[in-house]
């Protein structure tokens, strides 16, 4: 069954925090293992320019995707993204459905013409997955976080969206 996608109600809380407590998906953002209910419920408290889509299959939350749009006004034109999906559903076509939607938000609805995120050197799938949707690199950050014990370095990627003018 495919996945639905649509903005995450207070509701979803419980199950984003379930997603985001799963070794993998902890490991590869920037999110803590044993992180309180409350870290989650500040998603509900961001300002307006911040979209928060969620995947479901089948009624459950699998995939959870932030999209940050840059506030100060002369980066209005650039949004940042991060997300995370449920260990049992990676591979399965579910990040590529909320990043699909993430973009066709920013491109066809908010005016965005740069999306940028940061991706660990060593989460394969998730650069595949951005360079199919036209993300490169644009520069590699040396000891970006500790993960696992020791310094990963990250990739600074974006896609940019030319635009007539």
């Amino acid at each position: 069954m495919p996945a639905v996608i649509r903005h995450a109600e207070p509701a979803d809380i419980a199950a984003i925090k379930a997603i985001y407590d799963q070794p993998s998906v902890y490991a590869n953002t920037l999110q803590l293992p044993y992180q309180p209910v409350a870290n989650w419920q500040r998603l509900y408290n961001a300002d307006s320019d911040f979209y928060n889509l969620v995947a479901e299959v089948e009624g459950k939350v699998v995939g959870q995707l932030g999209l940050q749009v840059c506030p100060r006004p002369r980066r209005r034109h650039v949004a940042e993204l991060g997300m995370g999906v449920s260990e049992h559903y990676q591979g399965q076509g579910i990040g590529s459905a909320l990043l699909r939607s993430a973009l066709e938000l920013c491109d066809n609805w908010l005016n965005i013409r740069r999306v940028e995120l940061t991706v660990y050197v060593n989460n394969e799938a998730a650069i595949a997955l951005y360079e199919r949707f036209g993300f490169e690199a644009e520069a590699e950050l040396t000891d970006y976080a500790f993960q696992y014990g020791g310094y990963v370095n990250a990739l600074s990627m974006a896609r940019i969206t030319s635009r007539d003018t």
